[in-house]
């Protein structure tokens, strides 16, 4: 079992920035890559970011690229998600979900792993 608490969600204007971060304990955190997805009111949920369990490889959607940076510190147990330039459309409830597979790039190789509660994220005009 892996547990995973996301946190530093909130309400900023647009062109503000936030930083979630994805803590975790239970198992080796270390042995997994970790995705973020995000859902929208009446929409179905986003992949947005994702990493592999060094760091050494990521993966971003095209419409965070240059915005979102994605980053972990396996020794704090922690995927970071920096979100710079934010707009309206990023609004939603961001999830960090992780995974022993090694497709990290593929939304489908989070369906079966361990997920966190969500945090808001709201982006104002």
């Amino acid at each position: 079992q892996v547990q995973l608490v996301e946190s530093g969600g909130g309400s900023v204007q647009a062109g503000g920035s936030l930083r979630l971060s994805c803590a975790a304990s239970g198992r080796t955190f270390s042995n997994y890559a970790v995705g973020w997805f995000r859902q929208a009111p009446g929409k179905e949920r986003e992949f947005v970011a994702a990493i592999t369990r060094s760091g050494d490889r990521i993966y971003y959607t095209d419409s965070v690229k240059g915005r979102f940076t994605i980053s972990r510190d396996n020794a704090k147990n922690t995927v970071y998600l920096q979100m710079n330039s934010l707009k309206p459309e990023d609004t939603g409830v961001y999830f960090c979900t992780c995974t022993q597979t090694s497709y990290y790039w593929s939304a489908s190789a989070y369906e079966n792993g361990y997920w966190g509660q969500g945090t808001q994220v709201t982006v104002s005009s």
